[in-house]
């Protein structure tokens, strides 16, 4: 200890070895020299890590917090690196007894009066109860990996496990990128099908000939580079789901063989005559409209009504938009993963961004967008800079200016929900998923005209 810097800038007690007020701060605060050694270390830090300060003064400060960030993205090396701070980045930390604690942390440089550079300082506090909180909220508008606080789907959320138990055929119809497949893999994880295959087919990738003998399979033979029997994606399924994307896309004759594998139960592979029964449930999706092609004499009736037992319409997401903020959020922890990132958000500006947009790429779209951030992104927030032109133009209102505000476009949003329901503010509030309370809050909060 005797040998221990300290720095000058700080209020120190030679006496009683601490710092006096760092110790009245409830934040955890240390500090650290060029060498990244502990100089100081409050009260606080000591609670949160569970390591006396005796034992922190002098240690490296990865050996002390043990930090997720510590081996590739220290932010007290960042700081020492750039001279810029660093503002509440979430991290997690392995306190003295192994606990694994979520903290925000925030860090600067540490100078003397005379503006010389002692080394850097940071603060952290624990975010437990955020943390708890957010989970609880993602958890209360998340279902089998769908997430959404939209009112008609959480009225699907409601029902899908009634769907799920069922052997009925389920037809999912919904614009590209709004979810089809993650809607059938749900049912399929809520049926007692679940410890059995789930199997796709994208009936739009392929022509009749390689369809018929990727649902089927053949037998060694049945053409010339059939060197082998080969089992088909209804074998494949046994006793699972067989999962029909795009199911709109197939031709007229494949139509037929397909309505006579649903009514009779069996199938044929190429190049026998021997039918094979089998136990598979059929879920099936579509962008188009059936109905409309069954009028064009595009699509087979009697197909169309077999598959048709149980319908679910999914909105698209410009008319689900309440859900952006929750699944942007998603996307920023699943990239920060993948990428081994640390982004702890998205700035107003940007949000305001991709509120205006209508998307016609639905969520897929969203999740390109947001992964196309994280490269260009090099601090905490993703910011309109990191956003591609085209959202810009997109957002463009008559008078040439693109959204700027995120109370505006949430003002905007909240008149066009009161618009749409009369303005009843009780129908309003539940179809945004939210109280009355907290409706009326908002409506007061930003000004909005009394709703016609």
């Amino acid at each position: 200890m005797k040998n221990q810097r300290i720095p000058k800038s700080l209020p120190f007690d030679p006496e009683s070895g601490q710092n006096i007020i760092l110790d009245s701060i409830a934040d955890g605060v240390f500090t650290v020299d060029k060498d990244w050694r502990i100089t100081s270390f409050n009260r606080a830090a000591q609670e949160l890590t569970r390591v006396p300060r005796e034992e922190a003064l002098g240690q490296s400060c990865k050996d002390v917090l043990k930090a997720d960030i510590c081996e590739k993205n220290c932010c007290l090396r960042m700081t020492m690196k750039t001279g810029k701070p660093i503002i509440n980045k979430r991290v997690n930390i392995i306190d003295a007894n192994g606990r694994k604690l979520p903290i925000s942390i925030s860090t600067a440089l540490l100078r003397n009066a005379r503006g010389k550079l002692l080394g850097a300082v940071e603060t952290f506090r624990d975010i437990s109860v955020e943390e708890d909180l957010r989970k609880a909220i993602q958890g209360k508008y998340s279902f089998e990996d769908i997430i959404s606080k939209n009112h008609r789907m959480l009225r699907l959320f409601d029902i899908l496990p009634d769907i799920a138990a069922s052997s009925s055929t389920v037809l999912i119809e919904g614009e590209s990128g709004t979810g089809k497949e993650l809607v059938a893999r749900a049912v399929h994880n809520l049926s007692p099908r679940k410890r059995h295959p789930f199997v796709a087919v994208n009936c739009s990738a392929l022509p009749d000939a390689l369809l018929e003998s990727e649902l089927f399979g053949y037998k060694a033979g049945a053409f010339t580079d059939a060197k082998k029997d080969k089992p088909g994606r209804f074998s494949a399924a046994e006793n699972g789901t067989l999962f029909f994307d795009e199911i709109g896309e197939i031709t007229p004759a494949m139509q037929v063989k397909l309505l006579r594998v649903l009514q009779e139960k069996t199938y044929e592979p190429l190049g026998t005559t021997r039918s094979i029964e089998h136990n598979v449930r059929i879920i099936a999706a579509t962008n188009r409209n059936l109905e409309d092609l069954v009028r064009r004499n595009l699509f087979r009736e009697d197909l169309f009504y077999r598959i048709n037992v149980f319908k679910i319409p999914l909105p698209p997401l410009r008319e689900r938009m309440e859900d952006l903020p929750l699944l942007i959020d998603h996307f920023i922890d699943r990239f920060n993963i993948l990428q081994e990132k640390n982004i702890e958000g998205i700035s107003d500006e940007a949000m305001a961004l991709l509120m205006a947009y209508r998307y016609p790429g639905n969520i897929r779209e969203l999740a390109n967008l947001i992964e196309r951030a994280f490269i260009l992104c090099k601090g905490g927030v993703i910011e309109k800079k990191h956003l591609p032109d085209f959202l810009f133009t997109a957002n463009a209102s008559p008078a040439g200016q693109t959204a700027s505000s995120f109370r505006d476009l949430e003002a905007d949003y909240l008149i066009n929900a009161l618009k749409q329901n009369n303005g009843n503010r009780h129908r309003t509030a539940r179809q945004l998923g939210i109280h009355r309370s907290t409706l009326y809050r908002k409506i007061k909060a930003l000004k909005l005209p009394p709703a016609d």
